[in-house]
This record gives structure tokens, C-alpha cells and sequence, in this order.
């Protein structure tokens, strides 16, 4: 319950800092979506920007052309990216630890690629302009002070969140912690390894899809950062940051980075990438686990 009396109070809390705020709800959201490939299903990736890119292009396309609803408009997102997911799954799934690896960082890039190609329908170098998006159910306008994007972030991510965590519950969680754990032992009791591996890929690129799209959504913009390696990894390093494989991981690590992230590049703008990086260091060093890892330890003494 922590994390939503905290959601709602940095509603009233930091009234003047919701559009930054909803960016920190959004990268949860992308955050969870690589915790259940990585963490859960320990499916190795260095491209899950990929889907989380294909969400907010889908998203932001949908509007200009088709609809400027933000509920079909998210369904799209998540759809488009799922169906990448699975065609890219089909291929990286077949192959193991740094193959994986080297294949997702390779996919993303070719999408990123393919999307910069494509500027007479994704704006290419320019970004994606003139995306309008309608009030929410017809009743809720998106305002220029953040109010309605931070409750609509704050909605579709609880509904994220509950929805991975009676995923994970389930006995297919259980065997994806299986599968990471022993894959080996689990195809020996007739598991099926691919399928549900395919599945898990499949449903966090779906998640990463929604993220993305809400991006698109509250910023009313889509740029070729979404697609890139950098968006990969920063995701990935905040997971190291909350901790892996531990569904709060993504809370605590998201807004962890994001607000140092912010704070840094004020007080330093030159060299707030170093001190990113130191506390990456640190926490590898000192807190394996992430922060909760750290928090598990001291309430263990």
C-alpha cells in the first residue's frame, strides 16, 4: 500500500511537478515490464526499449491518424508491441547468454533504424508532431499543469502492477522462477520451457508498449530516443538500482534514479553522468539486491 498513499499524496505533495512525476509513474511501468522478462523470466535483453519505442509510435501514429481516444489509443500501444514481442521472440528466445544478448541489442537497433527510415509516417530526426489526444472518457482534459496525465499514469500503472503481480502468483509465475532458476529441471518435469518463455517476453513487451505509449499520451510527442540504446540500458540500470526480480524494485529504483537523475543535472551538469555511474558502483559493490536488498539486510540485523 506504501507506494499508492505515496502516488496520491505526491499528487497534492509536489502540485507543481506532475508532468516530471508522471514521467517517474511512466518509467515504473517500463521498469516492471523489464522485471518480468529479466528479473522473473531471467530472459537477458539489452532492447527492450524496442517495445517500449513501438507503444509510444504506435500510440502517437493512432492519434494523428485514426482516433484521438487515450484508452483505444493505449490498447493499440500495448498490442502493437506484443505482436513485435512475439516476432521477436521467435528468434532471440531460440538462443542462450550473450547470442540473447547481442540479438535484442540488434533487434532494437534495427528498429530504431527503421523508424528513423520512416520519417513520412514517424517524423523521423523531427519526432513525431501534432499528436491531440481527446479528454479521457469524454470528462477528463488533459491540462498543461500535469493533473489529469499524473492520475491517468497512477491509474493504468496500478492496474499494471496488479495485473503482473496475480501473474506472477499464479503457477505460471511460478514456473517462469523455475525456469530461471533450473531451466533444465523444469523441461525434465515436462514443463514447456519456450511457450511460456515466449508468453513472458510477449507480456512485458505489451507492458513496455502501454509505457511507451503513455509517454506519447502526456507528452504529446514521440522522438527516436524511445528506440534507443541508451533508454535500454537506463531501464536496466535502474532495475539494478530497486533490485531485480523484486516487483518494488521498479518503485524504489525508478524514482531513485530518475529524481538523483534530476537533481544531479542541476547541481552539475557536466559531470552528473559520473556521478550516476559512482552510485552504480556503489550499489553493485555494496548493495547487491538493490535497495531492498539493502533494506532486507539492515532489518535482518
Amino acid at each position: 500500500m506504501i507506494p499508492w498513499i505515496a502516488g496520491l499524496g505526491g499528487y497534492f505533495a509536489f502540485s507543481d511537478q506532475l508532468p516530471f512525476a508522471s514521467q517517474i509513474l511512466i518509467t515504473i511501468l517500463f521498469a516492471l515490464s523489464l522485471d518480468l522478462v529479466l528479473g522473473f523470466a531471467g530472459i537477458i535483453t539489452l532492447g527492450h526499449a524496442a517495445f517500449y519505442g513501438t507503444g509510444a509510435y504506435a500510440a502517437g501514429i493512432y492519434a494523428v491518424h485514426v482516433s484521438h481516444d487515450p484508452l483505444s489509443g493505449l490498447v493499440v500501444a500495448g498490442g502493437a508491441a506484443a505482436l513485435v514481442g512475439v516476432l521477436s521472440g521467435l528468434v532471440i528466445l531460440r538462443t542462450h547468454g550473450l547470442t540473447q544478448l547481442m540479438l535484442t541489442l540488434a533487434f532494437a537497433t534495427l528498429l530504431a533504424e527503421a523508424a528513423n527510415k520512416a520519417s513520412f509516417i514517424t517524423g523521423g530526426n523531427d519526432g513525431l508532431q501534432g499528436i491531440e489526444i481527446d479528454p479521457i472518457v469524454g470528462l477528463f482534459r488533459f491540462d498543461m499543469f500535469g493533473r489529469t496525465g499524473y492520475l491517468y499514469c497512477l491509474i493504468v500503472l496500478f492496474c499494471g502492477w496488479l495485473s503482473l503481480r496475480v501473474l506472477l502468483a499464479s503457477p505460471f509465475g511460478q514456473s517462469l522462477v523455475g525456469i530461471r532458476e533450473n531451466v533444465t529441471r523444469m523441461r525434465a518435469i515436462g514443463a514447456p520451457v519456450a511457450g511460456r518463455l515466449l508468453i513472458a517476453y510477449s507480456i512485458g513487451a505489451a507492458l513496455a508498449g502501454i509505457a511507451g505509449g503513455l509517454l506519447a499520451q502526456t507528452t504529446q510527442f514521440v522522438g527516436q530516443s524511445v528506440l534507443s540504446f541508451e533508454r535500454s540500458g537506463e531501464i536496466v540500470i535502474i532495475l539494478v538500482f530497486g533490485g531485480i526480480g523484486r516487483i518494488y524494485g521498479a518503485f524504489i529504483g525508478a524514482a531513485v534514479y530518475m529524481i538523483a537523475q534530476d537533481q544531479l543535472a542541476k547541481s552539475d551538469p557536466e559531470f552528473w553522468n559520473f556521478w550516476i555511474g559512482a552510485i552504480l558502483v556503489l550499489t553493485v559493490l555494496f548493495a547487491r539486491g538493490g535497495i531492498l536488498g539493502l533494506i532486507d539486510r539492515w532489518r535482518r540485523r
